[in-house]
């Protein structure tokens, strides 16, 4: 397997900040946790840093996050259980556990468990007004960067513009330097795929005149080819500044994973903790508006975590065998 290398980045709590949740069960808990994220600047790192922070106050297990290069990383992260939780977009999550993942060619991912749905990730596009850059059949030959090399976002861009048969002049960095790249004029184009509002587009919006490329037919039809879990998307106006049009792109469903050997009771415990708390989700991350438990149908190939199925099971939601 390809060395997988993340930064830890602490947002570590004290167990005595808060009186731990009413989990009578802790055996076999660990001393501490670590969540992969993503790249600083993206809302899987803003929602992990908020998790852990949950975690730490209210469980008393103290929590860090791992930036890494998003879910591709994360799902082997989580696979050889070097963190023992995780983000993950659904086509990364089944790619891996198809043993189609560029991390684990050929290794069938076993240990992944779901516990939460997240939230919707929808591909998005911007470039300087300046550039004259209208839509995506504008990028040919451009430079556009696409996010980390490893992460959802250049995985589903470049195939998008494989499908499309468009030469792009790829880079790949995490979002806050792309989007300084935009505003120093080193890239035409920066693609990325993250929840709504991204803290990257949203700093370019209010300090550059920028434009969100949105789709056609074609366009969005190529993407729902090269990719079928993904599903149409309509990113609200006003989601950004100055944005004062709906954009149409294509979006993936979020979900919050575990490795297999974490216990019952703890993933229990974290499942509950996001689903009973959405309020404080939401002042974490606006996208948290979905983090509902009805949203569970959006796995429908990942096995749940024991723990996550008894909470489920609790609240009146029936967990197909086929996903035990």
């Amino acid at each position: 397997m390809n060395r997988i290398i993340t930064t830890a980045v602490s947002v570590t709590f004290a167990a005595m900040l808060a009186a731990p949740a009413t989990a009578q069960d802790r055996e076999g808990w660990p001393s501490s946790l670590s969540i992969s994220t993503g790249s600083q600047g993206g809302a899987y790192f803003v929602w992990g840093s908020g998790l852990a922070s949950l975690i730490g106050e209210r469980l008393g297990v103290p929590a860090s996050v791992e930036v890494t290069g998003g879910p591709g990383q994360n799902v082997a992260l989580v696979e050889t259980a070097e963190t023992l939780l995780g983000f993950v977009t659904t086509g990364p999550a089944q790619e891996a556990m198809l043993g189609e993942s560029e991390l684990m060619p050929g290794m069938e991912a076993a240990n992944l468990r779901a516990l939460f749905p997240m939230y919707q990730t929808p591909l998005q596009a911007a470039v300087l007004t300046s550039s004259g850059i209208a839509s995506f059949e504008d990028l040919e030959g451009r430079r556009v960067n696409m996010g980390p090399a490893s992460g959802t976002s250049a995985t589903y861009w470049q195939r998008y513009f494989d499908t499309m048969d468009m030469n792009v002049r790829a880079s790949f960095t995490g979002a806050s330097d792309a989007a300084g790249q935009m505003a120093d004029g080193l890239i035409d184009a920066f693609v990325f795929a993250a929840g709504l509002p991204t803290g990257a587009f949203s700093q370019l919006a209010i300090e550059q005149d920028i434009t969100f490329l949105s789709m056609n037919d074609d366009n969005v039809t190529a993407f729902l080819n090269a990719v079928p879990s993904m599903q149409e998307f309509t990113i609200p106006a006003g989601t950004y500044n100055g944005q004062d049009d709906e954009i149409r792109t294509v979006s993936m469903w979020n979900f919050a994973i575990a490795h297999a050997s974490v216990p019952d009771s703890l993933a229990y415990e974290i499942t509950k903790l996001a689903l009973e708390d959405n309020a404080r989700l939401v002042q974490i991350h606006a996208s948290a508006v979905e983090t509902l438990a009805e949203h569970w149908d959006k796995n429908n190939f990942m096995p749940f975590h024991p723990g996550a199925v008894r909470y489920y099971e609790e609240i009146g939601i029936t967990i197909p065998d086929a996903l035990r």
